[in-house]
């Protein structure tokens, strides 16, 4: 084996033990915020899905930033910075007793994320050959199901003590993930060339297909982000108790752990990405339409296992979609904007699913909130098809063919 390939591989091993760090870190608080502040403390869910809207604003939407600072720096200081302001945030978090220390913990988690997000995204374009990008992005996907069961189990089980000690051991796991990266990180650089920070900047912003690509996923990440608002409320109210938000991660962990990867090795002999992210959105569309109908648990896991096979197949394609499109003069860059759609996404999905869950609850019509995300779903299916199908037909009609 070559130097080269070896360090690609030693590179490889190292993105899988810090990407498992940050699963288990963020899965074990997040997905608990919702379940502690609106169930068991009364919040508006408004109140607390605004928290997280921002909190994603801040990490997806500054996201361009935090990759354009990696490309002129690099990524390891980046990354160790990031992870230690998530873990601070995560302190934070353990003494919010006001909404407004809870949006200011949530920022700065956020802003952690600003920093760590973009380089770890580029450095895996950077250690991946083309061919063998789609597999590994199915292996780390594989992998945050796993880390998604763990970390909600082991909430699960702190909650039930303290919320504080949940805050504590998030933020014990992401100091450690910083250790980690500042030992074991080499020094890469992240893009072919050293560029400075506008000139990265102004090359996203100027490829126009790149940038709506990102945009049209606004839709898909308002679906997405209810496996940490909507979906365990839901569970939550229906099952009585918290500790049912496991079974979710459980069922994800393993459809992901038995089919993603091989879903993945069939699919992309014989579909194109774009057709394998519009498929699999469809199924996440039709999967959410009736869980407002839903009284018992057992339909209700059912439709999640259908919503997380979606997401099997459509993230995959995603995550690769985006990364051969990114131009490899600008990674950071490319990859911190790539976030945009996800940041606006969050916030809309976030407080606008807040909103609509309070106002369904308020009319008595549950079923509210899962029809309108029904339709931002056909919306976006449709946005899709126009960029990638209809964009193709145009020029062969003008040239005659």
């Amino acid at each position: 084996m070559s130097l080269v390939s070896q360090a690609r591989s030693l590179g490889k091993y190292f993105l899988l033990l810090d990407n498992a760090l940050v699963i288990l870190g963020f899965f074990m608080v997040f997905p608990l915020i919702s379940i502690h502040f609106v169930d068991q403390l009364g919040w508006a869910a408004m109140a607390v899905g605004l928290a997280l809207g921002v909190r994603q604003l801040t990490q997806q939407g500054l996201g361009i930033f935090g990759g354009a600072i990696a490309d002129r720096f690099g990524a390891k200081p980046m990354i160790v910075t990031g992870m230690l302001l998530r873990a601070a945030g995560f302190a934070a978090m353990a003494m919010a007793d006001a909404p407004w220390i809870l949006v200011a913990s949530c920022v700065l988690s956020g802003l952690g994320g600003t920093l760590f997000d973009p380089p770890r995204t580029a450095l895996v374009i950077k250690l991946t050959r083309t061919h063998e990008r789609s597999r590994f992005y199915s292996l780390l996907m594989m992998q945050d199901s796993a880390g998604a069961v763990i970390g909600a189990l082991v909430g699960s089980w702190l909650l039930q003590y303290d919320f504080h000690y949940v805050c504590w051991a998030g933020a014990a796991i992401f100091v450690l993930a910083a250790t980690c990266n500042a030992w074991l990180l080499p020094a890469y650089r992240i893009s072919t060339i050293r560029a400075p920070m506008r000139e990265g900047m102004m090359r996203v912003l100027r490829d126009r297909r790149f940038v709506s690509y990102v945009l049209t996923l606004t839709g898909y990440y308002m679906l997405t982000v209810q496996v940490m608002l909507m979906l365990p409320i839901v569970v939550n109210d229906i099952a009585g108790s918290p500790t049912a938000v496991k079974w979710m991660y459980a069922i994800e962990a393993a459809l992901s752990l038995t089919l993603l990867y091989p879903i993945a090795r069939w699919s992309e002999k014989r579909f194109r990405l774009e057709q394998r992210l519009m498929f699999g959105l469809l199924i996440m569309t039709l999967s959410l339409l009736p869980v407002g109908l839903v009284t018992s648990i057992n339909p209700l896991l059912l439709l999640i296992g259908f919503f997380y096979m979606g997401s099997i197949i459509a993230e995959p394609a995603r995550e690769t979609l985006g990364a051969s499109l990114a131009d490899a003069r600008a990674r950071g860059s490319y990859m911190g904007f790539s976030r945009l759609g996800l940041a606006l996404g969050g916030v809309i999905g976030y407080t606008g699913g807040g909103w609509m869950y309070d106002t369904g609850r308020a009319l008595e019509v549950p079923e509210l909130p899962w029809f309108l995300l029904g339709i931002v779903g056909f919306i976006t299916l449709t946005g899709l098809y126009w960029q990638f199908n209809l964009r193709r037909i145009e020029p062969a009609m003008l040239s005659g063919n």
